[in-house]
């Protein structure tokens, strides 16, 4: 039973490690990207990708966001808006929104990386939808893909 004991705790000790270490990697600079995807296309981007791409900036729950239009973005990366028939986002955690295209392609539709008065805050994640006029649960927080249909 003393050597099942000790098991355990080394055992224990090695997943608390291990958990430590991921996250010591994505606070210590890792490269956080967003990934477009859909049929044969895909295409990652970071957070200077995104920069790039220009700034436009929409607002929700009086919140001013700061990212890129999902419609430029998807431009970007290779797609025709005329043949896009629908937009998955997918968050971290697993947490999915389908959206159809006169949502998503709107204008004021962004996929942001930043509030205005700084970075987008540690339960958002790295990038997040911003849809304004329209319920949070569309408002996909932690955004890791943006998955095409066409």
């Amino acid at each position: 039973m003393k050597r099942f004991m000790i098991f355990v705790l080394v055992l224990a000790a090695a997943f608390l490690t291990a958990c430590n270490a991921s996250g010591d990697q994505a606070a210590s600079g890792e490269t956080v990207s967003l990934l477009v995807s859909g049929g044969e296309t895909s295409q990652t981007y970071t957070r200077a990708d995104l920069e790039a791409l220009g700034a436009s900036q929409a607002t929700f729950n009086d919140v001013t966001y700061v990212g890129v239009s999902v419609g430029a973005l998807l431009e970007d990366a290779g797609f025709n808006l005329d043949e896009v028939k629908a937009v998955k986002a997918v968050a971290s955690d697993g947490y999915t929104v389908n959206y159809d295209p006169a949502q998503v392609l709107a204008a004021d539709v962004i996929v942001a990386y930043a509030r205005a008065d700084g970075d987008l805050v540690d339960d958002e994640g790295p990038f997040r939808m911003v849809l304004p006029g329209t319920e949070g649960k569309l408002n996909a927080r932690m955004l890791v893909e943006l998955q095409v249909v066409k």
